[in-house]
């Protein structure tokens, strides 16, 4: 705890004018609208910034969470007092490289991606239009839909590495993207900046089409008038979730202001006044009714986190390259090969 203090107040003296968010309810930064304070939540305005707030972390060992839309998250009632938060929010460079990929920080909506996808003619993005994550957070979870997913369209992946206080440029194959999985999940001390995606060129109407006919689906069959952080659950092999969970009876359970929607049975929503006591609670209901009755294990998709959350160091991975703080533009340095 004394070791947050101190980096708060050198944090603070180092970069004045960044916005620091103290004491601040976790329920106005997710999508479930659950959550108590937390310490402290840093919202720098660049790349820069956010690498000069990890460096001062290291020195006093501790290490940042990083934190998108919060559309896949749930934060505990009681707050999180010993975690350092750092806000994307402000991370939103987007544009076209001369090559015809798109380039994009961590900030940015998958929404917004999608967009500026189809406007320029890109397609492959469309059923990212209406997931209401950030290309950050989207990376870490290798977010998909209706049969797309971003390992399909990621070229490369700009981080930088906690253990290392060093930026690396890692390949497509390097992210070891799988179903709702990468490397940034299963290793630690990933800080994820930006990516570049690689499209292929399409007709602007068709792309617009396709986009407008998922987000139907999407309001057609999703309770997205209610706060829920998506689809509870992982699909598990062989067998969709929310078949399970209908199957067994559990459409509209409820436990306080948690309930599985009755209009898909995937979701977990807050119908008002939900904990995340009452969240987890359901859901670990769910998960073990379904396993008692069709032997079939479910695994949440959404990230739990408990009060005493606590970041785990994990080894080192081999980069590729080692880019410069500058950006999308600067001459990569090849790292020597052991």
């Amino acid at each position: 705890m004394e070791n947050l203090e101190n980096a708060i107040q050198e944090i603070k003296k180092e970069l004045p004018g960044m916005k620091m968010l103290e004491n601040e309810p976790l329920s106005a930064h997710c999508s479930f609208k659950i959550g108590g304070p937390a310490r402290v939540i840093a919202v720098p305005s660049d790349v820069t910034s956010l690498s000069k707030i990890c460096c001062i972390l290291k020195e006093h060992e501790l290490a940042p969470f990083l934190l998108g839309n919060g559309s896949n998250i749930l934060f505990p009632d009681e707050g999180l007092s010993d975690l350092f938060i750092i806000s994307t929010e402000k991370l939103q460079k987007l544009f076209l490289l001369p090559d015809g990929a798109i380039y994009a920080e961590a900030g940015v909506s998958l929404a917004k991606l999608a967009g500026f996808a189809q406007q320029h003619g890109l397609t492959g993005l469309e059923f990212a239009s209406g997931i209401p994550g950030t290309v950050g957070g989207g990376l870490r979870m290798n977010a998909g839909a209706y049969g797309g997913e971003l390992k399909d369209v990621v070229e490369s992946v700009v981080t930088y590495y906690l253990p290392d206080q060093a930026l690396y440029e890692l390949t497509n194959e390097q992210c070891d993207f799988a179903y709702r999985n990468s490397r940034f999940q299963k290793v630690g001390g990933f800080v994820l900046l930006s990516a570049v995606f690689r499209l292929q060129e399409g007709e602007k109407e068709a792309i617009a089409a396709k986009m407008r006919e998922l987000n139907e689906r999407r309001r057609d069959k999703q309770p997205l008038d209610l706060p829920s952080a998506g689809s509870a659950f992982k699909r598990p092999e062989g067998h969709y979730a929310a078949q399970l969970i209908d199957e067994c009876g559990l459409k509209g359970l409820t436990v306080g202001g948690a309930q599985v929607s009755p209009k898909h049975a995937g979701f977990v929503v807050n119908v008002g006044g939900a904990t995340s006591h009452d969240v987890y609670d359901l859901m670990m209901q769910v998960r073990n009714t379904v396993y008692e009755k069709t032997h079939v294990p479910m695994e949440p998709e959404i990230i739990i986190m408990a009060p005493d959350y606590k970041l785990e160091d994990h080894g080192p991975i081999v980069p590729r390259n080692r880019v410069s703080f500058t950006g999308p533009g600067a001459e990569a340095e090849e790292t020597p090969k052991s």
